[in-house]
Formats: structure tokens, C-alpha cells, sequence
């Protein structure tokens, strides 16, 4: 006699979406916060006395760090989200990074034990992008997976849109620490309340994440029993040429984001003449067209395709880098605050589309490590050392050397773009 078959239980489009959004909102929050801190606080306080200028390089590379790690946590948390699944792997990756930055806010400084207290920073750091290099990918799939035929972009861009919300939220916490504080308390234990705060948000992410099931494209590879035993060696050996394509697709993506934040804050504030709260209202406004250009980009990829709507942003980032350094470089808080809502616009119709497209160059059972690979590889490409290259090339060179940087990452974006090609006639994934 043949068992009677289980349908499994199915999340509903609410629970799945919320569920995508609430966790990398977590993740980027804790993310960004460090972003923040690295121009504002760590040079002051995790590093020797001496050159500012040294002590913010310092600072960066250790913001970098993060990057490097991201590809490992995608290798280590993709093997066990397309082993295990995906339910399991987010709740994982979210406690790593979660761990992480709690700790960050317990940190002693450089003047209380010298040479480790930026040791124990970078361990912390390396943490966080172990938990990020798994999340981004698990969360992508949540919401993708469960997608309805013709809406994968629209489901794909609920988890993206964790990134202006968490960019939001931290920039606007270390606003209200500025206005709350005096520079003495700020410094003595205010930046430490963020770091702190978020195990709060980590507990709700935690709480909703384990209320769902899993995707119905996993729970397929499981029926079938098409689970491969190593998907890192499976992704290099048999879609490497999508590997490596896809890292490159997302390259101007990370190298935009982090010139219009970690960068532009500390340019901004260091050469021309904004203080923090200055600036800081004048990227959380430009945050604000982020967050809406996000939705209007997945709109426009689910009806005119993922790659064309790419492709047209791309160039469009490419003449951007061409004005950064008239608009940017002028100091006029008007023109500053244009440059600023323009280019985070531009980083909001590219990250869009971008998770569900890289999703969708890989086959189900290898899809979590594929495409958090390509993903946080771009990260190591376009991101680790965007603010230190472009602040190296912006004191030594000149502001426009550092939009030819961006305009030249739009460029390579668009090559990959071309070469990647159309998905096959009636798919919706390039497998």
C-alpha cells in the first residue's frame, strides 16, 4: 500500500514577505551602524592618538574586513541552506551577525587595553560579515521561492528593501544620539546604544523567521532527492562561467552604495565642512528616494525583464560618475543634497531587481550558495575598499578621479550585463 502524501503547509505571501524584510532590515541595521561608527567614532576611540587622516584609513580597513569575510559565511551558509534548507540556514545567519554586533557594543577601547581593543573590533567585523554573507541569499530565496508566476522581482525587492529601511534606522538613531548627547556622552557610551539595541530586533527577526516553512522550490529538490553534496564545488565547477558573470553584474551596485555613504559621510564631513548632523540629514532625506525607487524598479523589471532594466541603470550610473565631482565637490548643501538623492535613486533602481536576477542564474539546488557567492564576491569587488580607494584617490587626485571610479565599475556592470545574455525562451531563470 502506498502512504497517503502530506501536502506541506504553505506560508502565505504576508508572512513570507515580512519575514524576508524583517530580517535583512536586522542585518543592514547592524551593518550600517558599524559603517557609521567607522567614520565617526572608531578612529577616535579604537585607535593610537595621532594623524586623523591615519587613524580614518585605520578605521575603513577594518569596516572592510567585513567583505571578506561575506563570501565565507555564503560558502559555509549556503552549503547548509541547499543541504538542510533555507529556514534553518536564516536563523543561523541571523544569530552570527546578531552575536556579533551586541558584542561590538561591549568593546573596550584603545586607551583601556591598547593594540587589542581594535583586534577584538575586527574579530567582531568579521562576524558580522559572516552573518551577513549568509543572510542576504536565504532571504532573496524566501521571498523568490515563493513567488507567483510573474511577480519574482516584486517579491525579490521585499528583502532589498531591508537595506534603506536599515540604513535608515541607523542613521537616524546616531541623529538622535547627536542631538541627545554631548559630544563628551556621545563618545563615552552613546555610540555604544545602537550596537546594544540591536538585540531587541534580532529577537523579533528570530521570533517570525521561525514560524515559516520551507520554499516550495527546496521542498521540491528534497522530493526529488537532487541535493548535491557539495554546492560550493558544484557552483565553481559547473556554473562558474554564471559566477563569475553575475559577481560583476552586482559590482557598480556596491561600489555606488558605499561612495554615496560610508564615503561621502566622511568626505563630507572631513573636507567639506558639514558636521555630522548636517550631514546626516542630508543622507537620511536621500535615503527616502532608495527605498522608493526599489519598488518602482521591480515594477519595471517584472514587465520589461530583470537584465534590460540593469542594463538601462547601468549607464545611467556610468554618466553619473561623470558630475560627482562638480555637484559633490562644490560643498553647497543644495547641490550636495541633488547629488545625494540622485545617486542613491540610481542605487535603488539597480538593487531592485538585482537580488532576484542573480537569484535566478542558478538551479534550485544550488541556488543559496550561487547566489550569495555572486553576491558577496561583488561585495570584496565593489565595496571592501570603495571607501578607502575613493578617499585615497579623492585626497590625492581629485573628486573626479573618484566618479571615473564609479563610472568605470557602471562599465564593466554593463559588459557582464551583455554577456550574460536573455534567459531561455519561456523561463524565468537562466538554468
Amino acid at each position: 500500500m502506498s502512504k497517503p502524501s502530506i501536502t506541506p503547509k504553505k506560508n502565505s505571501p504576508r508572512t513570507v514577505l515580512f519575514a524576508s524584510l524583517i530580517g535583512t532590515t536586522i542585518e543592514f541595521f547592524d551593518f550600517y551602524i558599524y559603517a557609521t561608527a567607522a567614520v565617526l567614532v572608531f578612529p577616535k576611540l579604537f585607535f593610537p592618538a595621532g594623524d586623523p587622516s591615519a587613524a580614518v584609513l585605520q578605521s575603513l580597513a577594518t569596516f572592510a574586513i567585513a567583505f571578506f569575510a561575506r563570501p565565507i559565511g555564503s560558502a559555509v551558509f549556503g552549503h547548509y541552506g541547499d543541504r538542510i534548507g533555507r529556514k534553518a540556514t536564516l536563523v543561523a545567519a541571523l544569530l552570527t551577525m546578531g552575536i556579533s554586533t551586541v558584542i561590538i557594543g561591549l568593546l573596550p577601547t584603545y586607551a583601556a587595553i591598547g593594540t587589542m581593543a581594535p583586534l577584538l573590533l575586527a574579530l567582531c567585523r568579521f562576524g558580522q560579515g559572516l552573518g551577513l554573507g549568509g543572510e542576504w541569499g536565504g532571504a532573496v530565496l524566501l521571498a523568490t521561492e515563493n513567488a507567483p508566476p510573474g511577480k519574482r522581482a516584486w517579491y525579490g525587492m521585499f528583502p532589498q528593501l531591508g537595506a534603506p529601511i536599515g540604513f535608515f534606522l541607523s542613521g537616524g538613531i546616531f541623529l538622535l544620539l547627536s542631538e541627545t548627547l554631548t559630544e563628551e556622552q556621545f563618545f563615552s557610551y552613546g555610540w555604544r546604544i545602537p550596537f546594544l539595541a540591536s538585540a531587541l530586533l534580532v529577537i523579533v527577526g528570530l521570533y517570525v523567521r521561525l514560524k515559516i516553512t520551507e520554499t516550495p522550490d527546496f521542498q521540491k529538490v528534497l522530493d526529488k532527492n537532487e541535493r548535491v553534496k557539495l554546492p560550493v564545488a558544484t557552483v565553481f565547477r559547473q556554473h562558474g562561467r554564471m559566477l563569475f558573470l553575475g559577481t560583476i553584474v552586482a559590482l557598480a551596485t556596491f561600489v555606488l552604495f558605499y561612495l554615496m555613504t560610508v564615503f561621502a559621510l566622511s568626505w563630507g564631513t572631513t573636507k567639506l565642512g558639514f558636521t555630522r548632523k548636517e550631514f546626516l540629514i542630508v543622507q537620511l532625506f536621500a535615503v527616502l528616494f532608495f527605498a522608493l525607487t526599489i519598488p518602482f524598479s521591480a515594477i519595471l523589471a517584472d514587465r520589461r525583464g530583470r537584465r534590460a532594466t540593469l542594463i538601462w541603470v547601468s549607464v545611467a550610473i556610468a554618466v553619473f560618475g561623470l558630475v560627482l565631482a562638480p555637484m559633490f565637490g562644490s560643498g553647497v548643501t543644495w547641490e550636495v543634497t541633488l547629488f545625494m538623492a540622485v545617486g542613491l535613486g540610481l542605487m535603488g533602481m539597480t538593487y531592485g531587481p538585482l537580488g532576484t536576477m542573480l537569484s535566478e542564474l542558478f538551479p534550485p539546488e544550488v541556488r543559496y550558495t550561487g547566489a550569495s557567492l555572486t553576491f558577496n564576491l561583488a561585495g570584496i569587488l565593489g565595496a571592501s575598499l570603495a571607501p578607502y580607494i575613493a578617499t585615497w584617490l579623492g585626497t590625492n587626485y581629485g573628486l573626479q578621479y573618484v566618479g571615473y571610479y564609479l563610472s568605470l565599475a557602471a562599465l564593466l556592470t554593463l559588459g557582464a550585463l551583455l554577456l550574460v545574455g536573455k534567459p531561455r525562451p519561456g523561463k524565468e531563470a537562466w538554468e
